[in-house]
Parts: structure tokens; sequence; C-alpha cells
């Protein structure tokens, strides 16, 4: 006969084996492992969080995980770990997109974009259904969102009267190390000095360069205002950036996953880009307040400079003349 201990551990054991096997199953569904170099306190990485919580909502067998920071690839090795198959999902510059598809580099054009509005007609629009296309077929890679990474801006060590680039050349200006990112530096007048972040605030501190560039979001997170006197309100790039996925992962999925997965991208994008507008605007505030002079000026000659730049540049040759001139006019 069956004593009633027996028939306790008896239960107890079902119970236990029953939760082995719920987590078992839970964890037998698709991993879906994101990483970028966005912290966990910027909107970026905070969208890609909302990302996981719809996903994870949704019940279609996703197990998606979230590595900011660069704690999982470092920067700038994504989208070769997405292509080799050890990563599912990134974020993803147009820069890391024009090192394989030199013709799209047309994207990394300081004054391609007037304004926020624009740059969302272009990668809302059929140009951006055209660009996602070349990736997919091209890098093997599926985009499904692009988020505004932010508007970049000058910020000087030294205060000065700019009006036009002529009135920062000599200027020392930290630039993201990369042969694109130093003809930006070029375009606006500045002698550019390529520069790890992390060296930057020091950098600044002792004069090692004069100033950097950057969306106002990460000026104010690197507290670069305790080492700088002023903004000047350049708004050479207008920048996007992705959320992206291997495509024979994407590929893999099914029809349920998919909308899961694109309904959510597009939707923590949005959320993500919203709030970080409305930050710079509030940065903005926030950085005279501390002192810091924030100058709106002329782009006219800003604009001019760079026409001038591109039209001699090496890169520019590479380019598709025509997906530009459809970007311009958008």
């Amino acid at each position: 006969m069956t004593t009633r201990r027996q028939f306790v551990a008896g239960a107890l054991a079902g119970v236990a084996a029953g939760s082995l096997i719920g987590r078992a199953e839970a964890q037998s569904g698709t991993q879906i492992r994101i990483s970028t170099a966005a912290p966990p306190s910027d909107f970026l990485a905070k969208a890609l969080e909302q990302l996981k919580t719809e996903v994870e909502a949704a019940n279609v067998g996703l197990n998606v995980s979230v590595h900011p920071a660069s704690t999982l690839f470092k920067q700038g090795t994504e989208v070769p770990a997405l292509q080799r198959g050890n990563l599912e999902m990134s974020t993803m510059t147009t820069f890391e997109v024009a090192q394989q598809v030199p013709a799209l580099g047309l994207f990394n054009r300081g004054y391609l974009f007037k304004d926020y509005a624009h740059m969302r007609r272009v990668f809302d629009g059929p140009i951006g259904a055209d660009y996602r296309k070349i990736v997919a077929d091209k890098m093997g890679i599926e985009i499904l969102a692009t988020p505004y990474l932010g508007t970049r801006q000058v910020n000087l060590r030294q205060k000065r009267n700019v009006k036009s680039p002529a009135d920062l050349a000599g200027v020392k200006m930290r630039m993201t190390a990369g042969p694109e990112w130093l003809l930006l530096g070029r375009s606006l007048g500045v002698s550019p000095v390529p520069m790890g972040m992390p060296e930057v605030y020091l950098a600044l501190k002792t004069g090692t360069v004069d100033g950097q560039e950057n969306p106002l979001s990460i000026l104010n997170a690197a507290k670069f205002y305790e080492v700088t006197e002023q903004v000047i309100l350049t708004s050479h790039m207008i920048q996007p950036v992705f959320f992206n996925i291997a495509k024979p992962v994407w590929d893999k999925l099914s029809a349920a996953q998919k909308k899961a997965l694109q309904d959510a991208a597009i939707k923590t994008a949005k959320a993500g880009s919203d709030a970080r507008l409305a930050d710079e605007t509030n940065i903005a505030s926030a950085l005279k307040q501390r002192g810091l002079s924030v100058d709106e000026i002329d782009l006219a000659p800003f604009r001019a400079e760079a026409d001038k730049v591109y039209a001699g540049s090496d890169y520019a040759k590479s380019w598709d003349k025509a997906l530009l001139d459809r970007a311009l006019k958008a």
C-alpha cells in the first residue's frame, strides 16, 4: 500500500519534474542575443530592453537577451559576428554598412539630411526599402527598424566666434577613427584627431584636443560640459542606427515569430527616437544653465564646404550617385 509519506513525496517529485520540463521548454525556444555598444542608460539600450519585453510577451517561442556596453561583442565586431553565425542581433551604423558596401557610403555624408523629418522620410520610405534590400542581399543582414541616434554637434574646449568652417581652421577635433569619420571632420573645417571615447574627457581637460563632436545626449552623459565652454549647433550629421538580425536566423523564424520581432522593433525604435528627440531639447537648455554657450548658426557656409569636400573625395567616387540624388530630394 502507498503510505501518505510516499504519496506526498511522489507528488512533490511530480511538481519538480514539471518545473524542470517547463524550464526546459522555455529554454528550447529560439535564442536571440542582441549586442550593442550603447550603455544601459542610453535610449538605444532601453529600447532594446523594451523590445525584449514585447517579444517575450507575444509568446511565440523567442527568448531574447540584451547585452549593452559591448559586454558580449566589442564595438565593431558585431557585424562580422552576425555574418559568421556567432550572434543573432545587434545595432549597426551606416558607417559599418559602407565598409562592406561602398556604394552606400553616401549615407555617411555630412549634411545629407536637412532635419530629423528628412531622415525619417528617407529611411521609412522607398529609399529605405532599397537600402534594406541591398544590405540583406550583399551582407546577409536584415534591418528591422531604424532608430534615431542623435544629431551631432561641435563642442569646444574654449569659446570662439564661429560663423563658417574657416573659423574652425586649426581646431584639433576628436573624431571616431576611420577614414569616412576623418573626412566628415575635414568637411567641418577642423583638423580631425582619431581617438577612442574613453580618452576624450582627459584630452579635453589637458588641451590635447580642442573639441569633440557628438549628439548632445552623449556629450551630456560623458560630462564633457565639465571641460568645455561652448556647443555650436552645426547639426552636421542627423544619424540613424539600425536594429538588425542575421539573415539566416531571420529566415528560420516562423511567420508569427517574424511578425512579433518586426512589430516590437518598429514600436520600440520609435519610442526610443521620440525620447531622444525630447531629451536633446532639454539638454540644450541644461547646458546653458551650466554656463556653456549653445550657439545657433547659419548652416549655409557649412553645407557649402561639405559639398566641396565630398565632391573632391575619392570615397565619394564609389557612391551610388542616383541614390544620393534621391536622398537629397526626398
